[in-house]
């Protein structure tokens, strides 16, 4: 059975939590602390979330492989509104970094643990909104439940009813993998004839390439001018 709690992970728990969670697709959700990870521990970031009351699941420090986890993945976590209750997990990871220098320049240390026990909870490996959007651009991110219900991976700019700009435009294939889809696939578009088709084009005056024929033209006799007679 797969640990609620990161094994690599240090833990300060949290006081309360976001609720039970409501079932669907797995999924996880990356924000950024708007700090520098360089000079501000993964500790200090969690600790300043406990006591706003705004727990994540975890806070990772890129540079230094550091892990903080305040709430196990089973519960919901206080980032997020209902939306993140929604999910068998909804996994809410709040990298130490700034948005408009995303996290994937740095080393990423400790990354490969952390998508393996993300793995362990069935998330998929793939973005179904697509890359997030770099700042500023990343206020104006669709937010489409369509793509949020299919699961997987997501940042913050692109969870309905969120309003953040985080993480900023990150390289999702240094997260996810190299094999990871840059952009969403494409869904079909349905057949003419079937629910939702194109209606279908108006009638062509062409019959198999041929105009059909004209009305006959009726000849009308014109009497002749009263004055034209001898």
């Amino acid at each position: 059975m797969a640990d609620a709690w990161l094994p690599e992970a240090g833990r300060l728990p949290a006081r309360t939590d976001g609720g039970a969670l409501g079932g669907g697709a797995p999924r996880a959700v990356w924000f950024s602390s708007e700090s520098d990870a360089r000079t501000i521990s993964a500790r200090s970031v969690a600790a300043d979330l406990a006591r706003a009351d705004r727990a994540p699941h975890l806070v990772w420090n890129p540079w230094s492989g550091e892990f903080v986890q305040l709430l196990p993945i089973v519960r919901a976590a206080r980032m997020l509104d209902a939306v993140g209750r929604e999910g068998r997990v909804c996994a809410q990871i709040m990298v130490v970094g700034q948005a408009r220098d995303p996290f994937t320049g740095t080393p990423l240390n400790g990354l490969d643990p952390l998508m393996a026990w993300l793995d362990s909870w069935g998330v998929a490996r793939r973005w179904p909104a697509g890359p997030p959007l770099p700042t500023p651009q990343s206020y104006q991110a669709r937010r489409d439940r369509r793509s949020w219900a299919r699961g997987g991976h997501f940042g913050a700019s692109q969870v309905p009813g969120a309003d953040r700009p985080d993480p900023g435009g990150i390289d999702i294939r240094r997260v996810t993998g190299p094999e990871t889809p840059v952009a969403p696939i494409p869904r079909p578009r349905p057949s003419v004839g079937q629910p939702g088709g194109s209606p279908p084009a108006p009638a062509s005056p062409l019959h198999n390439g041929i105009l059909p024929p004209s009305p006959p033209v009726l000849e009308v006799p014109v009497p002749e001018p009263a004055n034209a007679r001898s």
